[in-house]
């Protein structure tokens, strides 16, 4: 390929960039198609992440336009859309490219993870400490769950996406008002970036489509059990959710008329409030709430088949395995007492000891995280996924 050819190229994406940075990152989310010279399609993501966004324009355009990858040219928002978008974008089989002409930093680097293939130039994609400001108007107690929830949310989607998770550690080392860009080394160590036979010039420039990625990229992880997974211990057995109670750190929720946070909300629940579960899908059950049918995220129900705890109480999760093996060897070595519980997605989830009163164990966690007893992003959660204690006695 001649040096003017790709500089032409070159030339053709810059201004899709432009054309977005015209119209302002920091205004609501936007989806711009466009072609590369050598007719590769892709899409520009412009804009901010917002709570409330419809992502079903996105889905539509990938369907009318067929595109091989996605850019980005955004400042962050709102970290659980920006997951959902990732997970669309895994769900689509596209590829992430960013360039340093456009931005992605804060929680557009989540919706970048979400890419089969992912490349980024040196120093185009940031991270820094979420603000969560969907916290705000808490009290102290909620705002803690709320968080901690936030927190776990993101490990388990990095996880999923093949990512280190340790990536959250380094970006908590900068404020919101801040951001760390990576460099090409620490893209490569945190999995940000996937190892393939391509250039950087290859992504945006080659005529060909892009290949799914081999064994590069671990398979993604279910959030609920999946009866096609063997189990070969009975100690691992995941019994089939049918009833339980609402639990919530804000306290409320809504019904969803559909799997989804922008689905019609059909009333609100509070938590201890009782529910059916009819059936269950990725992350959603479908429920019963006296004479209401809908939809409630698998986090927000306390399954009465699952371990029994206080209601109000609190797991300090230290750390995250997806084989009980080295759940069991981390507890075994570790200098704190340790609990391990298989949780519903098949994974083991490590904590300490025993459950706590909210405020104790946001204190105890405080106090951990000061002495280096416990990682950086260790948090306390409901453990309303939590199925049972598989180690150590």
């Amino acid at each position: 390929m001649g040096t003017a050819a790709c500089g032409l190229k070159a030339v053709a994406f810059s201004a899709m960039i432009l054309i977005a940075s015209a119209t302002g990152a920091s205004a609501a989310l936007t989806f711009t198609t466009g072609k590369l010279t050598s007719g590769i399609g892709f899409i520009l993501v412009s804009g901010s992440f917002d709570f409330d966004q419809n992502l079903s324009h996105f889905t539509r355009l990938v369907k009318e336009t067929d595109p091989v990858f996605v850019a980005f040219n955004s400042p962050g928002g709102n970290p659980p859309k920006a997951m959902e978008l990732g997970r669309l974008i895994r769900a689509l089989g596209l590829a992430t490219f960013q360039p340093r002409q456009g931005e992605c930093a804060s929680a557009c680097a989540l919706a970048f993870l979400g890419g089969t293939i992912r490349y980024a130039e040196p120093g185009a994609i940031g991270v820094h400490k979420s603000s969560f400001a969907d916290s705000r108007g808490m009290d102290l107690d909620s705002a803690v769950s709320y968080v901690q929830h936030i927190t776990a949310e993101t490990i388990s989607y990095m996880t999923e996406m093949g990512v280190d998770p340790a990536l959250l550690q380094l970006s908590l080392k900068y404020e919101s008002d801040d951001i760390r860009y990576l460099s090409k080394s620490e893209m490569a160590e945190y999995r940000v970036t996937t190892k393939t036979d391509k250039t950087s010039a290859d992504l945006p420039e080659s005529g060909n489509s892009i290949s799914p990625p081999t064994s590069d990229v671990p398979p993604t992880t279910r959030a609920l059990p999946d009866s096609s997974i063997p189990n070969l211990d009975a100690r691992f057995d995941i019994p089939r959710a049918k009833t339980g109670r609402f639990r919530h750190p804000k306290g409320f929720e809504f019904l969803r008329d559909s799997p989804s946070q922008q689905g019609s909300k059909l009333g609100m629940l509070r938590n201890r409030d009782r529910v059916a579960i009819l059936s269950i899908s990725d992350r959603w059950y479908k429920v019963r709430v006296g004479t209401r049918i809908g939809y409630l995220h698998h986090n927000w129900v306390k399954v009465d088949q699952f371990i029994n705890n206080q209601f109000d109480d609190r797991y300090i999760q230290i750390a995250s395995f997806d084989n009980f093996a080295e759940a069991e060897n981390y507890i075994r070595n570790a200098p704190l007492p340790l609990t391990a519980y298989l949780a519903a997605n098949h994974w083991f989830a490590v904590t300490a000891s025993g459950t706590f009163p909210a405020k104790q164990a946001a204190e105890m966690l405080k106090q951990m995280k000061a002495k280096a007893s416990a990682p950086e992003d260790a948090f306390i959660t409901v453990g309303n996924t939590y199925v049972r204690k598989v180690c150590c006695d």
